[in-house]
């Protein structure tokens, strides 16, 4: 049983009443255009959630990441959207600057990424190496007598990489066979082409570009971690990914339910309301229980991460579980909400289409699946 703080639930309904209050209202115009609302960036962080995680030192409040998990899901339940560029921003761009960043890195770029004056992203899929990230073909080759590394290769599906308040990407590159780094590359820099924005089947109202390093430079000073430790560092950064996906599914899940709940009772057919026919009642009650098996498992990753404690098998099953929940759920209730469900103008539709990269990105189910069998210790192929 998930059980919260005081201070959690009092935080949850300040998020709440932001998301339907501030960003409900205007999600049809910012879907309809296709990109990303910076008044959504900026009245997140003026609520000061892209800090929530982060010390004060670097201007954050210093919060647990269940607060963060608490943030996405109550942002998810309006505009999932909204709640991927918050849990990108935070968990893919600021995170791995201050998880392995140096004293000097730290100080140039975590102020703005914390304050959510300005986003990062994230550089690690490759058009050849998604699941498999070890497959990186990004090559990065040091010369000497400047100290610099040259980059080049492709980057796919980075999550706000191409705003205009974007103002860094970190990237894996090959830095000899069978090594990989991570480098910050500011955006702006000469040979960093963000390549035309996706057309998604959803999360409209996000920045998502592929990009091109082609001769790309940036110093020595510039290189995120020690040599090597490139796939090792970004994978454990995804870890964390994981559970922040499994929260913004949860939104998902928790809004269709609620939706279908609501028209089930109100939706006259046959002499009454649709919810008393038990077809449709089980469905619904099978997906209540689901949505509740959801928040347990990701509240207890996050509870774990909090604690210090392993996470890496309860990220996987609570990503795993929730993900495959809020596509169900989106199913379920455009099913209960029959020809109006098909529409633009319900919820649902949006919820729909936005539910299936929940089960792709920053691990797909298989990779999950993966995780969770070599950690009960069996031989996987």
């Amino acid at each position: 049983m998930t059980e919260f703080s005081d201070e959690h639930d009092t935080f949850r309904a300040v998020v709440r009443d932001f998301a339907r209050r501030g960003l409900a209202p205007h999600l049809e115009r910012w879907e309809a255009a296709h990109e990303l609302p910076l008044e959504a960036v900026e009245a997140m962080a003026g609520l000061g959630l892209f800090g929530i995680v982060f010390p004060e030192e670097w201007g954050g409040s210093g919060g647990d990441f269940t607060s963060l998990c608490i943030a996405i899901e109550e942002i998810g339940q309006v505009s999932q959207s909204i709640g991927i560029t918050l849990s990108a921003a935070v968990g893919l761009g600021a995170n791995p600057i201050h998880s392995f960043g140096t004293d000097d890195q730290k100080a140039q770029w975590l102020p703005d990424l914390v304050s959510g004056m300005r986003l990062g992203a994230f550089g690690l899929t490759e058009p050849d190496a998604g699941s498999d990230a070890g497959g990186t073909r990004t090559r990065a080759h040091h010369y000497e007598s400047t100290d610099e590394w040259v980059l080049d290769g492709t980057k796919a599906f980075i999550t706000n990489s191409g705003t205009p308040i974007t103002s860094v990407v970190t990237v894996t590159a090959l830095t000899d066979d069978g090594e990989i780094s991570s480098f910050i590359v500011p955006a702006g820099t000469p040979g960093l082409i963000v390549e035309p924005a996706y057309r998604k089947l959803g999360w409209h109202a996000s920045d998502t570009h592929g990009i091109t390093l082609d001769g790309c430079r940036v110093p020595g000073a510039n290189m995120l971690g020690a040599r090597g430790t490139g796939l090792r560092n970004f994978l454990t950064i995804l870890d964390d990914g994981r559970i922040a996906i499994s929260a913004l599914a949860v939104g998902c899940a928790q809004a269709c339910l609620d939706l279908a709940v609501d028209y089930a009772r109100e939706r006259q057919a046959f002499g009454g309301p649709i919810g008393r026919f038990q077809g449709l009642a089980f469905q619904l009650a099978d997906l209540a229980v689901a949505v509740e098996n959801s928040r347990n498992l990701t509240y207890k990753a996050a509870r774990l991460k909090d604690t210090g404690r392993p996470f890496r098998q309860a990220a996987a099953m609570a990503k795993l579980y929730s993900t495959e929940t809020a596509v169900t759920a989106t199913r379920v209730a455009t099913q209960v909400f029959g020809g109006m469900g098909f529409m633009e103008e319900s919820p649902v539709a949006r919820f729909y289409r936005d539910a299936k990269i929940l089960e792709i990105g920053e691990g797909t189910s298989e990779i999950q699946r993966l995780v969770i069998s070599r950690s009960l210790g069996l031989p996987v192929g």
